[in-house]
């Protein structure tokens, strides 16, 4: 990675332009990111590309990913023959399993009322037996599951293009990848992860701009709530200062930081992914009950293990304490460090089965106190998507994820003097306002 920064971006005369131009920090991220080409992100060809379409039945789809190994996949309108506009989302394995389950409940919950007093059978088969025995939800067309927010928006990026149009649509769309189109056909060739976006950002350290966001402690991240208080104050500083004041009446610019995610490791598995599932969070903590300190954690990624286990489903006695004991594989330990950075950063990422991710015990973890950049360094060298706070007595605080940290750094930023920078900025876009010379501008 260092290399290729080295060789294909002119990260040295920015920083040197920044120097002797006394660019502001937006500005000099702008300039670095837009000069870094898509093409010299690696293993983009390397990432699995699948497609689904929109009449296929949820039960093929998942056995289809589960078969190929597949994190996700593309999803293309039935109705459309042309291959360079016919796809319209992306959907991903661990989602669609969720979904199964929580009809499957709906079913469960609908039987203890109509039979009472009857013994439940419902869990005695496997997951696939189950969509079998259930046509109505494994025949379930991919498309309906749009009904439920399960599909990311189809935002392709061309080869040409640079990593700040990457940073802009990371930050402003919830995707978890970005697919990578080739012309003249505008075939999909592969994707680009948030991991891998991290991996750049990291290696802007040292740029003055960079370090000013990565060195600040997490606590000094701010959600700042500006809609509100754009009429009253035309004043950068005016408005940061009464927001300030009014803490702790508005929460901290991550989405989580006050809101753990969790459950007790005593606590049924079926308990815990109803939670998953309801909280869309993509991992929640596991919790001690007594002591209420952090045990493991229940990801999305983990979510196969289901298919893995014929026990599992019908074993309502199953904690979480021992789901997340169940893994075979040694964690991160198992990764080769031989390997290919650019299939780190795309293919494995993109694999179903995660074998390189921490064991459910061993949770990735960061103190409110650290800085940003730590917390980076600490989701890149564990290929973790994200970090959940703890306090001095390993009770989950919050949690952190990548995009929490690609917004700090999405373009364009007010000057880095002001705190909560990428997200102040993003708010006053939302409100329809830009900033001129520290004043704000409403542009309504």
């Amino acid at each position: 990675m260092e290399n290729i920064m080295k060789k294909d971006t002119p990260s040295s005369t920015i920083s040197t332009h920044q120097s002797n131009q006394n660019f502001d920090s937006g500005t000099a991220l702008q300039l670095f990111f837009d000069h870094i080409p898509i093409s010299s992100i690696p293993g983009i060809r390397n990432s699995p590309v699948l497609e689904l379409k929109t009449g296929d039945c949820v039960r093929d789809a998942i056995s289809l990913l589960y078969e190929k190994n597949a994190f996700g996949a593309l999803v293309a309108d039935n109705a459309t023959d042309e291959f360079s506009e016919c796809y319209i989302g992306f959907i991903d394995f661990a989602s669609m399993v969720l979904w199964c389950l929580e009809e499957f409940e709906k079913v469960r919950y609908h039987n203890r009322h109509r039979h009472k007093g009857t013994e439940e059978t419902d869990h005695i088969a496997p997951f696939f037996s189950i969509l079998e025995r259930y046509p109505h939800i494994g025949h379930t067309k991919i498309g309906e599951l749009a009904k439920s927010f399960l599909l990311d928006p189809f935002f392709p990026v061309n080869l040409d293009d640079t990593l700040f149009h990457v940073l802009l649509l990371l930050s402003k769309h919830r995707l978890q990848v970005v697919p990578v189109i080739e012309q003249p056909n505008s075939q999909v060739i592969g994707f680009i992860t948030q991991n891998a976006v991290m991996q750049f950002l990291l290696q802007s350290s040292g740029l003055d701009w960079f370090d000013r966001i990565a060195d600040k402690a997490l606590t000094d991240f701010w959600y700042v709530f500006i809609v509100y208080f754009i009429h009253q104050y035309n004043n950068i500083f005016q408005i940061y200062d009464y927001l300030v004041n009014l803490h702790p009446f508005f929460s901290y610019r991550f989405e989580h930081k006050e809101h753990a995610v969790h459950v007790y490791g005593d606590q049924s598995i079926t308990e815990a992914l109803h939670t998953l599932w309801k909280n869309r969070t993509g991992v929640i903590a596991v919790t001690d009950r007594e002591s209420k300190r952090l045990i493991g954690s229940v990801r999305n990624s983990d979510v196969y293990l289901l298919l893995e286990s014929e026990n599992l489903l019908h074993d309502k006695k199953t904690t979480v304490e021992e789901f997340i004991h169940m893994e075979s594989h040694n964690g991160a330990s198992d990764l080769n460090v031989e390997q290919d950075l650019g299939i780190l950063l795309s293919k494995e990422i993109l694999l179903l089965r995660k074998y390189f991710l921490p064991k459910m015990t061993l949770p990735v973890t960061n103190k409110e106190t650290d800085t940003l950049r730590q917390a980076m360094k600490n989701m890149s060298d564990t290929k973790s998507s994200f970090s959940l706070l703890v306090d001095d007595t390993q009770q989950a605080t919050g949690l952190l994820t990548l995009r929490d940290i690609i917004i700090q750094f999405a373009p364009p930023c007010i000057d880095s003097g002001i705190h909560g920078v990428g997200f102040f900025e993003f708010a006053l876009e939302q409100a329809g306002c830009h900033v001129n010379n520290g004043h704000v501008i409403c542009d309504r």
